[in-house]
């Protein structure tokens, strides 16, 4: 994502209302209708915005350890509808738990936790994540 990692920072990205326009934008130029929005980790600072200010165009969102949960307040997340699956590892000791804490007041969410697994619990245990992740996106359906 742009201003992370091994990326150059990036002005548009430097506010919440701009990583919410640049996923928007991304969205509309890959042409899709309410998708599913997976989140791990530091792309948080970018979905949980997007979630927040419009979770209705998204069928559901899958927040794996993101960052950024403690920046909004139990109020907000009670007004996101989105269907939600919250997912981690179980040995990730910080992440996942503090998304938890915050992200358990979204009205429409459930948990799933990737037994075996740290904090990139999609890599740790790829079997465990692709299961909780197909099963949520089936109730989708």
């Amino acid at each position: 994502v742009p201003g992370y990692g091994d990326s150059p920072p990036a002005e548009m990205v430097a506010t919440p209302q701009g990583r919410v326009a640049f996923l928007d934008h991304v969205l509309q130029e890959l042409g899709l209708q309410r998708p599913v929005l997976v989140s791990p980790s530091m792309s948080g600072r970018f979905a949980l915005p997007f979630l927040l200010a419009r979770g209705d165009q998204l069928a559901g969102f899958v927040p794996v350890s993101p960052v950024g949960t403690k920046d909004y307040t139990a109020e907000q997340y009670r007004q996101v509808q989105t269907p939600t699956l919250i997912l981690y590892g179980d040995r990730d000791a910080s992440l996942g738990p503090q998304a938890l804490q915050s992200l358990q007041h979204l009205p429409r969410h459930r948990v799933a936790v990737v037994p075996d697994a740290g904090h990139a619990c999609y890599l740790d245990r790829p079997e465990g994540f692709h299961q909780a992740l197909l099963g949520f996106l089936r109730q989708l359906q």
